[in-house]
């Protein structure tokens, strides 16, 4: 399969005081399009550095990030969050709803903001929110929902566009077991339905035991690659 994710000799570097921290350190990664992977390490092993660098949301201090065909590295955050819009569903550990709209209206958000009219929306939208488990709740705000039900609705926001890539950090990190093995379970299913290509950052066991393959970084490097 092509790639759709090239890291080339991707370092991080950022200060902290006086003090220079390493958090990538010369990176090379490649991710086929279509895959369901994860990259995992412990905390401050660089996973969520690299996720961000990738998803545009941070830049590489040197290297080359080239995603979707496109080269990403030197991206201004304007251009990094266009860029986003139209080719990358991010899912942040907090979930990021906007706490005044239902789970409907901040599922159809992305498609809001690329002009999609509102039948067309409720088309897709709806569907999806019924495939999560969500049907009936479509229209309660965050604060009504529980963590796994707000994950779910962050996850249907980000696929709604039919993206290439989803990028998810930390997925689980605030939710049981049980919640975090269904919120996989939609997540693997929308990888095979839609060809989705689905990146993890995680040392959740349950996200490693569904992913195909763990890409596992510790101390700014890659020390293992492992298919499933």
């Amino acid at each position: 399969m092509s790639a759709i994710i090239e890291v080339k000799e991707v370092t991080r570097t950022y200060m902290q005081g006086d003090i220079p921290v390493h958090a990538l350190r010369g990176v090379d990664l490649t991710i086929s399009s279509g895959e369901f992977s994860v990259l995992a390490g412990p905390s401050g092993s660089g996973k969520t550095t690299l996720l961000n660098i990738i998803g545009c949301i941070d830049g590489a201090s040197s290297g080359q990030v080239r995603v979707s065909g496109h080269d990403v590295t030197d991206m201004t955050r304007t251009q990094g969050a266009e860029f986003r819009l139209t080719h990358i569903g991010f899912v942040f550990q907090a979930y990021n709803l906007l706490p005044v709209l239902t789970a409907y209206e901040n599922a159809e958000f992305v498609l809001m903001l690329q002009g999609v009219s509102a039948a067309e929306r409720k088309k897709i939208v709806e569907p999806l929110l019924a495939d999560v488990g969500l049907k009936d709740m479509m229209h309660r705000r965050p604060h009504q929902l529980s963590g796994g039900q707000q994950q779910r609705v962050a996850v249907v926001r980000a696929i709604a566009s039919k993206p290439s890539i989803v990028l998810a950090d930390e997925p689980t990190a605030n939710l049981d077991s049980e919640t975090s093995d269904g919120l996989m379970a939609v997540m693997e299913n929308l990888n095979k339905e839609f060809g989705i290509t689905f990146l993890f950052s995680s040392h959740d066991e349950l996200v490693l035991e569904r992913a195909r393959r763990i890409i596992r970084l510790d101390s700014g490097k890659i020390v293992g690659d492992e298919y499933d």
